[in-house]
């Protein structure tokens, strides 16, 4: 069985094997530079639902139901979905949710809450409690901005350093055997706030606390920068990308070389208007479930090392004048056969 190692890390010994992805994207998302990599772009975010809400949610129940029909398994082999999403009471997922026939643990971590879902999803095939789990989350522009900032319909003046919330939904089927990618260990952060309060600062928020994780994650499995063909923050965006790896300098580490972040990745920044890149709960996730997922299966990548960021702030939150704390949880996925 597993163990703990360090003071954060567990260490996966049956490396729980991620079987089946699959990623769905809005229009903006799929006119990005890995358009090639998506499973499914959508032509009209609003999939015919009267809502951005359930249009999210639709997403989502199409991502976890193609992941799982894509594999070659039927709702009833899975036993447990792991899944969040931003809205309130996590509506999204819980909607998804209500369509299958198939445990269901809600999970919030923001924006880091895929890497939060694989993490429990890995952590159930190791401990026998499951054979198959599905980790999955969405997110969608319009109900992101108008929950978190100002309705669309205002037409606000977006600031510099914002950034764009990713509309799409992503699942991944974790399962025991096979020669494909596996998790073999999982570092779960810790929430760290150094007191800023813009919502539209979310990389700066969020890069104390992947900075944090990173740190913690080398020291306890004693391994460093190098060892990883690729590390992979969620949605830093450029401002986020930067202190963190400046920050880390600080500790002795230098991720310059093989670092990249979901956020800068998934846009053509400057001419899709997108600021400081893409967010959202969904923006590690899609990267992670098509680019990322796709270059393991082909041994592109030996070894990656994702650590999705959250802001975890509430309407309520930024209201009442409070700063937003941020959180990062890593995990690390491997190939190479058993």
């Amino acid at each position: 069985m597993g163990k703990r190692i360090g003071f954060q890390t567990v260490e996966l010994s049956s490396k729980p094997k991620i079987l089946q992805s699959y990623t769905i994207v809005g229009p903006k998302e799929g006119e990005g530079p890995l358009r090639e990599y998506f499973h499914e772009i959508l032509s009209d975010d609003m999939c015919d639902c009267k809502s951005f809400e359930l249009a999210e949610s639709k997403i989502h129940y199409k991502a976890v139901t193609s992941c799982i029909k894509s594999a070659g398994k039927k709702e009833a082999d899975i036993n447990y979905i792991f899944a969040g999403d931003l809205l309130n009471q996590i509506m999204a997922s819980t909607f998804m949710a209500r369509d299958l026939e198939i445990p269901f643990i809600g999970l919030y971590g923001a924006c880091s809450t895929f890497t939060e879902a694989m993490t429990m999803a890995a952590m159930a095939i190791e401990a026998e409690f499951a054979s198959y789990t599905i980790a999955s989350t969405s997110s969608h522009f319009s109900s992101a901005e108008r929950q978190f900032r100002l309705p669309l319909e205002m037409g606000s003046q977006r600031a510099p350093s914002s950034q764009w919330t990713v509309t799409g939904a992503a699942a991944l089927l974790i399962g025991r055997e096979g020669n494909y990618p596996y998790i073999t260990h999982v570092t779960t952060g810790k929430v760290k706030d150094y007191g800023v309060k813009d919502p539209n600062e979310m990389g700066a928020a969020m890069a104390p606390a992947a900075v944090d994780t990173l740190k913690q994650h080398f020291q306890d499995t004693n391994r460093t920068e190098k060892d990883y063909d690729l590390i992979v923050s969620g949605d830093l965006g450029k401002v986020g990308k930067a202190i963190t790896i400046e920050l880390l300098k600080e500790y002795g580490y230098n991720i310059e070389s093989n670092y990249i972040d979901c956020g800068d990745e998934i846009f053509h920044g400057e001419s899709q208007g997108t600021n400081c890149g893409g967010s959202g709960a969904a923006c590690s996730a899609a990267v992670m479930s098509s680019m990322i997922y796709k270059g393991l299966l082909s041994k592109k990548y030996k070894r990656v090392l994702l650590i999705s960021t959250g802001a975890l702030l509430s309407s309520t939150s930024s209201l009442q004048g409070q700063s937003i704390p941020g959180i990062a949880h890593a995990v690390a996925v491997e190939c190479g056969g058993d």
